[in-house]
C-alpha cells in the first residue's frame, strides 16, 4: 500500500471517542424528561446522519410524548453533548497523533470525511490541536445523502489531485465501510462500538484494532 498519497479519515468513533458522549448527553436528557431510552437504542443509529437519527426519534416518541417535548429531547441532547466536546470531554483515539505524523513526513496528505456537522469537527480539531493536519474537510453541510450512500467519500477524494487507487479510507462504522466500498476507494476499519458482520469484512482490505497497526499496513 506505498502507493497511497491521501487518507481520507472519519471523525466519531474513529479519530475521537465521541459515540460515547452522545449517549451520555442523550440518555442524561431522556433520564431528565422521562423518555424511555437506553444503549441498545442508541446503537441502532450509530454511523446514520443526524437527520436520520432525528427523524427515527420523532417517529419513535412523537406518538408518546408528543412532537414538541420530542424537539426539546433532541436539541437539548445536542446541546449538552457539544457541552462535552468544548469541555474537552471526548478523548483522542490511541495513535491518532502518532499516524497523522507519521503521514506529515510521508507527505502524505489527510482530509475529514465525517457525517456530522462542520461546528462539531471544528471543536474537536481545535481542541485537540489538530485542524492543521488536515487540508481537506467535508462535513454534513457538504452532501446530500448521509452514509452508506458514498457520496461524502466521492467528494472527499475529489478534493485530492490523486486518483482513487492512490486513496484509502479509514472508518470505524459498517455504513463507513458500505460507503467507501460504492465509493470505489480501499478501506481500513478500525471497529469502535459496533462489531463488523462477515459482509463487511470482505470490503475492507484488513480490520485493525487501533490507529497504531495502520502504519505497519501502510509500509506493505
Amino acid at each position: 500500500m506505498q502507493n497511497k498519497q491521501g487518507i481520507i479519515f472519519d471523525m466519531d468513533g474513529l479519530m475521537f471517542d465521541t459515540e460515547t458522549l452522545y449517549y451520555k448527553a442523550t440518555q442524561e436528557v431522556a433520564d431528565k424528561m422521562g423518555f424511555s431510552y437506553n444503549f441498545a437504542t442508541y446503537e441502532k443509529y450509530i454511523g446514520v446522519s443526524d437527520e436520520e437519527v432525528w427523524q427515527a426519534y420523532h417517529e419513535m416518541y412523537d406518538p408518546l410524548y408528543g412532537q414538541q417535548a420530542v424537539n426539546e429531547f433532541i436539541n437539548e441532547s445536542f446541546e449538552r453533548a457539544v457541552e462535552l466536546f468544548e469541555a474537552g470531554a471526548a478523548d483522542v483515539k490511541p495513535g491518532l497523533k502518532e499516524l497523522l505524523h507519521y503521514l506529515e513526513e510521508k507527505k502524505i496528505q489527510c482530509c475529514v470525511a465525517s457525517s456530522n456537522q462542520r461546528k462539531i469537527i471544528d471543536i474537536l480539531l481545535e481542541k485537540n490541536h489538530l485542524s492543521e493536519a488536515f487540508s481537506h474537510v467535508v462535513s454534513f453541510e457538504n452532501v446530500k445523502k448521509a452514509k452508506p450512500d458514498p457520496e461524502i467519500f466521492e467528494k472527499a477524494a475529489a478534493r485530492f489531485p490523486f486518483s482513487k487507487e492512490e486513496l484509502l479510507i479509514l472508518e470505524d462504522s459498517n455504513n463507513g465501510v458500505l460507503a467507501a466500498d460504492q465509493a470505489g476507494i480501499d478501506v481500513i476499519m478500525i471497529p469502535d462500538l459496533i462489531t463488523p458482520t462477515p459482509a463487511i469484512k470482505e470490503k475492507t482490505i484488513t480490520i485493525l484494532p487501533t490507529l497504531n497497526e495502520v502504519f505497519s499496513t501502510l509500509e506493505k
